[in-house]
């Protein structure tokens, strides 16, 4: 496997994958994944890939373990070790030495200095597009960590700046496209005939720069007569800052329905950001699967994720983005095309597991050869 552009490139069959992914060490991950959020359902797939490989995963939940999501991760032979406190770390058997992966979890850089004086080679897969504040307190602290995961080039480009006034070399950073197991989310466009109600929605953390102020009157210029809208996971903050949803409108509060099932509900997702800048949203792959073709900002991650006019549409102001969804409800055929396309792309490109995997090979390689040499 070598690097182009960024982009890692498979070089080897699967089965060669299978054979050196043995000889990894156990990988320790430190977080837990949930239905909410795209860090945290980042983190299921990526271990459902990793598991596939062979690598031995042992969780360590920050600090709770939901029984529903242990019995998950326990099916697929992942093991979850709960510390009864953040002081009780140095208690773990096998962790001091390991390797450590965590995603976007607060609570881990609240204690990251354990990790580093257990001597802990660490992951730190940031799935936003800023470094947080406590991260820099860490760096200026105990200096950067080992190993940087970017999901996109747009997210390598806002943060690896900051990261370079702390020493992070250019090969302590990898950008591998977010795992996503695409089976989790089968491929069932919803049929619209002209005259019925067409649906676009929104599926988002009820975070107030994930949400555009300017959500209603661009569903609202969408020109077709019968159109609806679903939204999800609605809350007053929302309600205060988009205003109250018209009465074409549902808004469903966070998790009242699957991701699946909610996206199995509409014809187009048409996500709209407030203040956040995407990096690779999950949300989209989501609808990519599911044959929901997406409407999106001509910005940010977007921009890698979809092709405009082929596997989705790119909207550069708030009337393309309304025209390219009338352009789905008018045209049935168009829609349909859009939706194979994209997950037709998705599967072969964007969450081609191999190619994900040969980026956490190349990864977890680093820290094995590093090892041996120390030996």
């Amino acid at each position: 496997m070598i690097q182009q552009n960024g982009t890692p490139q498979l070089l080897h069959d699967e089965e060669t994958f299978d054979a050196e992914a043995k000889s990894i060490r156990p990988i320790y991950v430190v977080g837990y994944p949930s239905y909410l959020g795209g860090a945290d359902t980042e983190l299921w797939h990526t271990i459902k890939l990793w598991r596939r490989k062979g690598i031995p995963v042992n969780l360590i939940p920050t600090w709770h373990a939901q029984p529903e999501w242990r019995d998950r991760l326990n099916a697929i032979g992942a093991t979850t070790i709960e510390a009864s406190s953040p002081g009780a770390l140095k208690d773990i058997s096998g962790l001091a030495g390991s390797t450590v992966v965590s995603f976007c979890n607060g609570e881990f850089l609240n204690h990251a200095d354990q990790f580093r004086e257990l001597e802990c080679s660490v992951v730190w897969v940031n799935c936003m597009t800023w470094a947080f504040p406590k991260e820099i307190e860490h760096y200026e602290r105990q200096g950067a960590f080992d190993a940087y995961v970017f999901q996109s080039a747009f997210q390598r480009e806002n943060i690896l700046p900051r990261l370079r006034d702390f020493g992070v070399r250019d090969d302590q950073c990898f950008q591998i496209r977010g795992a996503f197991a695409a089976d989790e989310f089968p491929f069932s466009p919803l049929a619209h005939r002209p005259g019925e109600p067409f649906v676009l929605g929104r599926i988002a953390r009820p975070d107030l720069d994930k949400w555009s102020s300017n959500l209603w009157s661009i569903y609202g210029a969408v020109q077709y007569t019968h159109k609806r809208a679903r939204v999800m996971a609605w809350d007053h903050r929302l309600t205060q800052k988009c205003g109250t949803p018209p009465d074409w409108a549902e808004a469903l509060t966070a998790n009242a329905e699957t991701s699946r099932k909610f996206l199995e509900s509409l014809h187009c997702l048409l996500p709209i950001n407030g203040g956040a800048k995407e990096n690779w949203p999950r949300s989209g792959l989501e609808a990519m699967a599911s044959g929901v073709p997406v409407v999106a900002q001509n910005e940010w991650g977007w921009k890698e994720m979809i092709e405009h006019g082929v596997t989705g549409f790119l909207g550069s102001d708030d009337c393309e983005l309304a025209h390219y969804t009338a352009m789905l409800a008018h045209d049935e055929e168009l829609r349909l095309q859009i939706a194979l396309q994209a997950r037709q792309r998705l599967v072969e490109e964007l969450a081609n597991p191999e190619v994900i995997w040969g980026g956490w090979q190349r990864l977890f390689n680093i820290f094995d050869k590093a090892e041996r040499n120390v030996a």
